[in-house]
């Protein structure tokens, strides 16, 4: 009973360290541990652009979209957008068409126009090959897709060099490339000595130089006829994302502050109800270990909130729907025990050994049922879309943790109390329903 008795008070401990860690981050305002919302609670607004792939080859589009998710991110946190998110997501028009989408969610920007005005256009890059071709008995030019484009890009800096008037210096955007568009740079370079290669920005032609050498380290200049406002501005486009594939507005949608605020008011209302109603019926119709299983929950819900906070994992409405699930899930496996030990207790077995042969007969059951439903939310988060996987992720992190404290913590709990013999006043607590047994 001593070794229990240590292992309670150390879970104890751990709840009220946690407890402490979930109260005092959130009462910070500038601490980064603080919940997290999503657009539906924080209010905000939701762009929805639509991906070009026609241009892009098949076996390439997952990684043009995971580059264009990363610019688009990057040019949002530029503009110190409180915890945006950006997603993508491959849909089926009514047409049967498949798109690939991009979401954007800026949380606290409730001005959709300022919204699309901050995200901007941002260019797409491309470097093409000039191509001749013979069309009848005309030559014309063509620019053929080297592969090497904005996914590419690291950054851009501004430089100057000499001009075609002598004694001035003419404005240069100096593009420098991952080590894999470095690669490809090189080869392309050295492959086609003597060929254009053109730059194009957003489609339009902004400069055609020829490829004097190969040039290795992954660094371009583009020296097009900018003035030196020009090539700034374009420095700080392609600074925040050159985008690998052209990308157009769809939707929009805001969320206001109030709806947003009201969202979470309800949703923390449901919970300490639904907690409450459950703590009540556990006491009521299981006594002591009825109180144990809502000590046990208690410490399940400051786990939980601690780890949407540290992961951290951005709260939706369908989040907190998981989170109160789950809750239900943990209690349904304590009422598991709970009968199995009292089955012992009616064949006569001693309160410690009917705890450790419940617990032992309730694994099955318990083991089985938070499987099944594991699986279930692997697979919505896997299938589901940006809504549903909110609520898989919670989900799926709270059955885990309700195994934990329907399996570890209850028992630990109740084998800290519970005697080796059933005395009187211990046959009402560890009784249930109407009956001492």
């Amino acid at each position: 009973m001593i070794r229990f008795r240590v292992f309670a008070i150390l879970g104890l401990a751990v709840g009220f360290l946690l407890a402490y860690f979930v109260w005092t981050t959130q009462a910070n305002p500038t601490s980064s541990y603080r919940f997290k919302l999503g657009l539906d609670l924080a209010g905000g607004t939701e762009l929805v652009y639509n991906a070009d792939m026609s241009q892009t080859p098949v076996s390439e589009r997952s990684d043009a979209l995971a580059a264009l998710q990363g610019v688009i991110e990057r040019r949002v946190n530029l503009f110190g957008v409180a915890e945006p998110l950006v997603q993508t997501e491959r849909a089926n028009t009514l047409s049967g068409i498949t798109e690939d989408r991009l979401i954007v969610a800026l949380p606290g920007v409730t001005d959709i126009k300022a919204a699309v005005a901050a995200l901007g256009e941002t260019p797409t890059l491309e470097f093409r090959l000039e191509t001749p071709i013979s069309v009848g008995t005309t030559t014309q030019i063509t620019y053929v897709s080297t592969g090497l484009d904005g996914r590419y890009l690291s950054n851009a800096t501004l430089g100057f060099g000499s001009g075609a008037t002598a004694g001035l210096t003419a404005p240069q955007v100096i593009l420098n490339f991952d080590s894999e568009g470095a690669k490809l740079f090189e080869k392309i370079t050295s492959e086609n000595i003597g060929r254009t290669l053109a730059i194009f920005l957003d489609g339009q032609l902004i400069s055609a130089p020829t490829i004097q050498e190969a040039i290795p380290g992954g660094q371009a200049t583009i020296t097009g006829q900018f003035t030196a406002p020009e090539a700034r501005d374009l420095v700080r486009n392609l600074n925040f994302g050159a985008l690998p594939v052209p990308i157009s507005l769809e939707g929009s949608s805001a969320v206001g502050p109030t709806l947003g605020a009201a969202a979470i008011t309800a949703g923390v209302i449901a919970g300490m109800i639904g907690f409450a109603l459950i703590v009540i019926f556990m006491i009521g119709w299981y006594r002591l270990p009825g109180l144990v299983a809502a000590l046990a929950l208690a410490e399940y819900v400051i786990f939980m909130l601690a780890v949407i906070k540290v992961i951290p994992i951005t709260l939706t409405a369908s989040g907190i729907a998981g989170l109160i699930i789950t809750i239900g899930m943990a209690v349904d496996a304590n009422v598991l025990i709970f009968e199995r030990t009292k089955e012992e207790l009616r064949d006569g077995k001693n309160p410690r050994e009917a705890v450790h042969i419940g617990f032992s007969r309730a694994w099955t059951a318990i083991r089985d049922g938070h499987l099944t439903m594991l699986i279930s939310g692997v697979i919505l988060f896997w299938l589901g879309t940006s809504l549903v996987q909110g609520f898989a992720l919670v989900f799926v992190l709270g059955i885990l943790a309700s195994f934990i404290s329907a399996v570890s913590l209850s028992r630990v709990f109740l084998l800290a109390i519970i005697p080796e013999k059933l005395e009187d006043k211990w046959h009402f607590l560890i009784g249930s329903g109407w009956r001492n047994s």
